[in-house]
């Protein structure tokens, strides 16, 4: 039976291992520092919005075009996983127009004509008379809104049903995960490295093109079940962002954000906090009952180091120390949305691998 050690508990790792699962005679340990439940700077996945909001351009659009149906399955059949269908409205700014709606967070979410409006079921562009003055275009579609709480301990506990174990451990080295699988002693056939920005310091990796991509939110009460939001940008420069989205089941409604390239710091601010609000309730007037961020009822500030990479995700299969390694990490500000299609391709280098290996017995 072919072995496996996830390395990571974030919602990359636990997707690879539920999938990984689902493979009959597959035995699966998941192996991380940080497990669902609990929220600590260097574990991303809780801190996310988090949705379906595509940012890959078409070319690059794989991995969010192959997760998007089964985050549509789930939001339609399994409530149970925290996740809801949410129109979502995507404004476009008259001063971003000159740079073609290519920013900091997505190349592709603002495109004019995007990919994915051939994805979803119900893309259409805003007239102008839907639009605010500042903007210079917008779309709508229905999109979904997951409330990451609920969705990672899902995830966890699908592993769980399916067998898979999970283990809390630190590990120095990614050769070192092999020895922690399950499975009478035997050493893991392949490690599934989903560490996501702490990929930059695991040993046998030491991925220098990863780095933190600041993100800071501000979680309320106030519910917007009816449109998730997100702009092109801000007047605060071009790591400010403007975007909100309400969780599915109670989960509260995240403001954003920011998007600060290389900024470890862990600590919310409070001016950043308060210009997030402000222009979440100058987008969303409803939002607070239009009395301004005094009509927000704060849950708490947020920070979350999204796990980025220059040249983009890393998933590629390595041989480190002895052991097949499969790489999934890089995300950036994606991982929900591209969950199911990035294991999607980890499966297929792990059949590789286990073929490989078996051709030579």
């Amino acid at each position: 039976m072919p072995n496996f050690v996830v390395l990571g508990a974030g919602v990359s790792g636990l997707t690879c291992a539920l999938q990984l699962a689902k493979q009959e005679g597959n035995v699966v340990t998941v192996v991380a520092k940080h497990m669902p439940g609990d929220y600590d700077i260097e574990y991303t996945s809780p801190w996310a919005g988090a949705n379906f909001l595509p940012m890959a351009l078409e070319a690059g659009s794989r991995y969010e075009r192959r997760t998007w149906p089964e985050l549509k399955r789930l939001a339609a059949e399994v409530p149970e996983a925290g996740i809801h269908f949410q129109k979502v409205h995507v404004m476009r700014c008259k001063k971003d127009e000159p740079t073609g709606f290519r920013l900091a967070l997505s190349d592709g979410l603002f495109a004019p004509d995007p990919w994915y409006k051939a994805v979803v079921d119900d893309y259409r562009e805003l007239p102008a008379s839907e639009l605010p003055a500042h903007m210079h275009s917008g779309a709508e579609w229905t999109s979904v809104c997951i409330n990451t709480t609920m969705y990672l301990c899902w995830l966890a506990g699908q592993c769980a049903a399916r067998g898979v174990v999970l283990k809390r451990a630190v590990v120095g080295h990614v050769a070192e995960a092999a020895g922690l699988a399950e499975g009478g002693g035997r050493r893991a056939d392949v490690v599934i490295n989903a560490t996501g920005l702490l990929a930059c310091r695991l040993g046998g990796v030491m991925d220098a093109a990863v780095y933190p991509a600041r993100g800071q939110t501000v979680l309320v009460r106030n519910e917007n079940a009816n449109t998730m939001y997100a702009a092109s940008g801000t007047d605060h420069g071009a790591d400010q962002l403007c975007y909100t989205m309400t969780r599915a089941a109670g989960g509260g409604t995240i403001l954003g954000g920011t998007y600060e390239k290389g900024n470890w710091d862990p600590n919310p601010d409070p001016n950043t906090a308060v210009a997030i609000m402000k222009r979440a309730v100058e987008a969303q007037p409803q939002l607070a009952g239009g009395r301004g961020i005094e009509g927000l009822d704060v849950i708490r500030h947020g920070v979350g180091l999204r796990p980025a990479r220059e040249g983009g995700v890393r998933i590629e299969k390595e041989l480190i120390n002895g052991v097949w390694v499969v790489h999934n990490y890089g995300h950036a500000g994606w991982g929900y949305q591209g969950s199911y299609g990035c294991a999607e391709h980890v499966l297929e280098l792990v059949d590789e691998i286990v073929a490989n290996t078996k051709s030579k017995l």
